[in-house]
Order: C-alpha cells, then structure tokens, then sequence
C-alpha cells in the first residue's frame, strides 16, 4: 500500500493513483443511485467540475421522497427522478424501472452512493461489471448494514471503505479500490463516520476512472488482432 497524497488524512489508499482522468473522445456517462444525503454524489459532481474525473451525470435516481440528495442535483442541474420502492410489487420490478431509467438517459457506468437497496439479477443483467458501490468498510469486514458501528463493537483499529462491482451478493464484488481509516480510542459511530467519509469523496472518483480503464485494457486485449 501506498500513503496518500493527503498526509493530514492520515489514511492509506490503495491502489494510490494519481488523480487524473481518463482521456477519451467522450466522457464516461454514470448513473447515479442514492437513498439519502447524497454527500458522495455531490463529491462526485465536484470531482467532474475539478477536471478529476472525465465524466458527466445524465440522471440521479433516488428512492425516498425528501431525499437530500435531490436538492443536491438541483443545485448542479443535474436531473434527478425519484422512483419510490414502496410502489412495487417486487424488488425485480423495482430494478427494470431502474434500469429503464438509467438507459434512456444514456448511462453506461452506474455508481451506488449511498443506496440502501439490494439489487436484483435484473439490475446486475443490464451492467454487468459496470456498477459499482461504495461501502464504509475495508470489505469483506462488516458488509452490509450499519458498518461504522459494527467496527466499533468489534474492536477493530483500523476500518475505512470500499469501492467494489456489484454483485447480487451484497457487498461481494471484487474490489476497486479501498482507503484504511484509524480508529481513534475516543471514536464515535459520528467521528469515525466523519473521517471515513472524508475518504470515501477521496476514493470513489478514482476507482471510477480505474474501472473504466481496466474494462479498456481488457476489451482491446480481448479484441481480434488484424
């Protein structure tokens, strides 16, 4: 592992990459899924804004009404549509909506920030390997819910977050890139969280453009030679 370029974070990212975006003939269009606050959406957008990430946001979708993250896409012009689980009969029908949404506005990478669903095959079967979820652990310790304090009851002195592609498995997905966060003796669930965040707007841009690139090399190596 690497130290990051942030000495004051006190916090290893690795791989550390440096933070410059991929050129192309075109930006990377992401999809955005949250539930809640939206912080690292919003890292997301200023990461682009920044020139850090080559990419645009063609949509957000969300799915609780009063959602924070949709003053967030305001704000940007970015547009948001909430899809509300609670008016689906399934999680399967839930996710065709999602996808449907998600293909008409042109997205080709989807990224999970903050978003407190479990995905159907039906989600995984129209990206495949192209959706990826931050997850505030340094997986596979302390999946799923609640993983802040599911550190701090077990001692751990050293946790930090995850950026990995989606399986149906939750939290299962190989892993992008991971940042390690020290746990201090005095830590909250609210001080730890704050820290790791911190890291998570760090990380998550980069494993975007990591990913894509990884999915670019293997596509050419994968490709017929003249």
């Amino acid at each position: 592992m690497a130290q990051s370029s942030q000495p004051s974070a006190s916090c290893i990212i690795s791989p550390n990459l440096p933070a410059a975006p991929l050129r192309g003939s075109k930006p990377i269009q992401l999809g955005v899924l949250a539930s809640g606050n939206g912080s690292n959406f919003e890292a997301l957008v200023q990461a682009i804004a920044d020139g850090k990430l080559r990419a645009e946001i063609p949509v957000l979708i969300y799915n609780n009404p009063g959602a924070a993250v949709a003053a967030r896409a305001q704000r940007w012009g970015i547009p948001a549509v909430l899809l509300n689980h609670r008016n689906y009969h399934s999680r399967e029908a839930f996710d065709f909506d999602i996808a449907q949404t998600l293909r008409q506005s042109g997205v080709e990478w989807v990224v999970m920030a903050g978003w407190m669903r479990r995905v159907t095959q039906v989600l995984i079967d129209h990206f495949g390997d192209q959706m990826l979820n931050i997850h505030p652990s340094l997986l596979p310790s302390f999946p799923g819910l609640h993983a802040i304090e599911q550190a701090l009851a077990a001692g751990v002195k050293i946790t930090g977050c995850t950026v990995h592609i989606v399986r149906l498995k939750v939290d299962s997905g190989p892993i992008i890139i991971q940042a390690a966060v020290r746990v201090l003796p005095d830590d909250t669930a609210e001080s730890l969280h704050q820290r790791v965040q911190v890291q998570e707007h760090e990380i998550l841009p980069r494993a975007i453009d990591l990913a894509v690139r990884r999915q670019a090399q293997l596509t050419a190596d994968n490709s017929p030679r003249s």
